[in-house]
């Protein structure tokens, strides 16, 4: 195993007993971290690790839960994956742009693709999604059924050649 990733792996398991951080192969390290303690881990990977870089915010329909893998980098080039899970009950994440500012663009993808509530960005941003995206409509989740040409149970249908959702039988 490479050295500077287990001394970061043990400071990291010192700090958080609970943690199981995995290294997948050189310069590469995950872990999975309950969300009552994310915001938590985070800071101490920027602040006490040097993970000053976010480079981005990954979203997944996992079936039973969402997840959000937030990829920090150091400038050794050690990436750290830092998984977060919510059940599709209660799909309820915190903003981590006070620590990251440039994770609101993540955040926002992840939100409006998935229909995750990230607390704390901004609500009415429809990123990436265009201004007139049916609301209620996730595309990036599993049971999304909404595809082009196809009517689903919502009375919404996209029958445009780009895929650009529009209105179903009450629109038309």
């Amino acid at each position: 195993m490479p050295e500077r990733e287990e001394a970061l792996v043990k400071k990291l398991t010192e700090k958080f007993n609970f943690l199981e951080p995995r290294i997948q192969r050189e310069r590469r390290i995950w872990a999975d971290v309950p969300r009552e303690k994310f915001l938590e881990v985070l800071r101490f990977l920027r602040d006490e690790l040097n993970f000053y870089s976010l480079c981005s915010v990954t979203g997944l329909d996992c079936g039973e839960h969402f997840q959000l893998v937030y990829n920090l980098a150091e400038t050794g080039g050690i990436v750290f994956g830092l998984k977060e899970i919510a059940p599709k009950t209660d799909p309820v994440f915190d903003t981590a742009t006070d620590l990251y500012k440039g994770g609101v663009l993540y955040e926002l993808e992840a939100s409006n693709l998935l229909g995750l509530t990230i607390r704390g960005i901004p609500g009415d941003i429809r990123y990436p999604l265009p201004d007139s995206w049916p609301q209620g409509q996730y595309p990036l989740r599993k049971d999304w059924t909404n595809l082009p040409g196809k009517e689903n149970n919502n009375n919404v249908k996209s029958s445009d050649p780009a895929g650009t959702p529009t209105p179903g039988p009450q629109g038309t």
